[in-house]
Parts: structure tokens; C-alpha cells; sequence
């Protein structure tokens, strides 16, 4: 794989992740760009563990894999995004505000389900003369800048939306998930 290769896989890599940060920022209350900065290398280092992980898997486990992947990342952010709509629909208690920052398991959750056609891009990668460990890290790395940049587009947003800003993260997630769902049923009827 070329540099020209190698570059668009990974920002291909990262726009689900991207999707899902401008939702992450929507829910916060004025993210910094510290928060930024820590989710971004929350999904970074996921995203760029995962095609590790799916080359390590190799030609044994990839089609099994491949046949179920559109089906976790539909059902982990469906049900992320039904829980992200359950809380934006809750009455706020008096007195609470957004939070200034998401808990370490809900990013990290986040960003393995946005990562599973990643795993799938590394299992593939297993049968071509691709340098693993170079894609992998433009992958984290072009995750990490991408979400980085959306938690904080997300953040002008959250004050466009105001207290339902979760409504539409979990919105967000849904939608990422029933195309990914779209598209792996589509290509395979093609």
C-alpha cells in the first residue's frame, strides 16, 4: 500500500468515530479541548488497535467475522443510541447540568463499536503486503485529529441544541449503525 492508500483508508477509517464525537460533544457541557484531546485518544488508540487485532485474526476468522461485523456495530450503537435518547428524555433534575466529561467505558464502548469495520480492514490487510503497524497507527492517528475536532464541533452544537443535545448523539449513533447495517446488506445482495 502507497502513502496516497494508506492515508485515505485511515480518514476513511475515522469517519464514523468523527460522527460520533460531534454527538459525545453535543451531550457535554462546553467541552475543553483537554476533554477533546482525551476522547479523541480514547478512540484513537481503539481504532488503531483494531486492525492489529483483525490481522492477528488472520484468514481463520475473517469470514466469520465479516458475515456478523454490520450486525454488532448495529446492535452496539442502537442500543448506545436508545440509551444516550433514554437519558436526553429524562427530566434534568433541578439543579444538574450537562456533564463536562463522558466516563472512560462509555468512550471506550463508543469507540470499539465505531471501530468494527477497522477489524475487519486488518483481517483483510492479512492477505495483502501491507505494512500492519504503519496503517494501524494512521488509523489511531487520523481518529485521534478526527475526534478530536468533532467533540469540539460538537460542543457549538450542544448550545444549538441545549438540554436534548443527547437526543441527537443518540441519534447520531443510530443512524452510523443502521448504515453501516445498509450497507453490508446492500453489497451483499449486489
Amino acid at each position: 500500500m502507497n502513502i496516497a492508500a494508506t492515508a485515505s483508508l485511515a480518514l476513511a477509517m475515522s469517519t464514523d468515530a468523527f460522527a460520533a464525537a460531534v454527538g459525545k460533544g453535543a451531550a457535554l457541557q462546553r467541552p475543553q479541548l483537554r476533554e477533546a484531546l482525551r476522547t479523541g485518544a480514547i478512540f484513537g488508540v481503539i481504532e488503531g488497535l483494531t486492525p492489529l487485532l483483525g490481522w492477528a485474526l488472520g484468514q481463520a476468522a475473517a469470514p466469520y467475522v465479516q458475515a456478523w461485523d454490520h450486525w454488532i456495530a448495529f446492535v452496539l450503537l442502537g442500543l448506545l443510541g436508545l440509551r444516550m435518547i433514554h437519558e436526553g428524555l429524562q427530566a434534568p433534575e433541578t439543579g444538574e447540568d450537562k456533564p463536562s466529561s463522558h466516563g472512560f467505558w462509555r468512550l471506550a464502548l463508543t469507540g470499539m463499536a465505531t471501530s468494527i469495520d477497522a477489524l475487519i480492514v486488518g483481517a483483510g490487510l492479512a492477505f495483502i503486503d501491507a505494512n500492519i503497524p504503519v496503517v494501524a497507527a494512521a488509523i489511531g492517528c487520523a481518529t485521534f485529529v478526527m475526534v478530536t475536532i468533532g467533540v469540539m464541533l460538537g460542543r457549538g452544537l450542544g448550545a444549538l441544541v441545549g438540554k436534548r443535545a443527547e437526543l441527537v448523539g443518540g441519534l447520531v449513533l443510530i443512524v452510523i449503525g443502521s448504515l453501516i447495517l445498509y450497507e453490508h446488506l446492500h453489497a451483499a445482495a449486489a
